[in-house]
């Protein structure tokens, strides 16, 4: 993959930033005409550097005030253990980000509810119904500091 030039990086913080720049202002912003500008959005779409355009929601605008981040210990880490595990959480859209991990714990996930009793609801129903888990801790955040889903360019 060639690397990414000044230009390249400019867009992208651009796009992170405002998805929904015209190609005109991005390419103003950049200082490329358009036609160019949009090869280069193109191609770096291509690539999959640009893997997709979203609308970031404020979740406490849903009614989603709670957030909590959860440790999991599978009793056993082989393969289909850990695939079995995966799968399953990723249906659930309460689980906003799975990450497998290093050290004491498997997973750590990142899971939205309107309240504790939703939360509570989401516990029973879903994540303890799982086979395979040892153990489960729940940590809840009481505020967020900071959030962002740009990269740095």
């Amino acid at each position: 993959m060639p690397e990414l030039d000044a230009i390249d990086r400019k867009i992208l913080s651009l796009l992170q930033n405002d998805s929904r720049l015209t190609m005109q202002e991005l390419a103003d912003k950049v200082g490329l005409s358009v036609s160019p500008c949009h090869r280069r959005v193109k191609l770096l779409e291509e690539r999959g550097v640009i893997s997709r355009y979203i609308a970031t929601v404020d979740q406490k605008a849903l009614g989603l005030h709670v957030s909590v981040f959860i440790s999991i210990k599978l009793a056993r880490q082989k393969e289909e253990d850990l695939n079995r595990f995966a799968r399953a959480i990723s249906k659930w859209d309460e689980v906003l980000e799975c990450y497998l991990m290093t050290g004491n714990r498997d997973y750590l996930l990142r899971v939205v509810a309107a309240d504790l009793a939703s939360y509570e609801t989401f516990l029973k129903t879903k994540l303890t119904r799982l086979d395979g888990i040892a153990s489960i801790e729940s940590s809840f955040a009481l505020s967020q500091v900071k959030y962002s889903i740009a990269l740095p360019v």
